[in-house]
């Protein structure tokens, strides 16, 4: 999340997803931190999850094209899985 929002330009880290601006949570260690292990595998909810709330601000055009940039150099960097 911090490259997306570092490098990217791709939306802000949050806790709470009620912003006009695209923003970014880690679900496995924040808004689902109270389930079990189990509970998180049932759920599909993997370390690594992110969840979006994208913004109104620019066009979809723009923050897809942030998006995959920023994915894009993740991967060629080894941080991201590329499936």
């Amino acid at each position: 999340m911090s490259y997306l929002q570092n490098y990217g330009q791709f939306g802000f880290m949050a806790v709470s997803l009620g912003y006009y601006e695209t923003l970014m949570s880690c679900s496995g260690s924040s808004t689902s931190s109270e389930l079990s292990s189990e509970e998180k595998v049932l759920a599909g909810i993997s370390p690594g999850l992110v969840r979006m709330s994208v913004g109104y601000i620019g066009t979809l055009e723009q923050k897809w094209n942030q998006l995959e940039k920023a994915v894009t150099r993740l991967q060629e960097n080894g941080f991201a899985n590329k499936n």
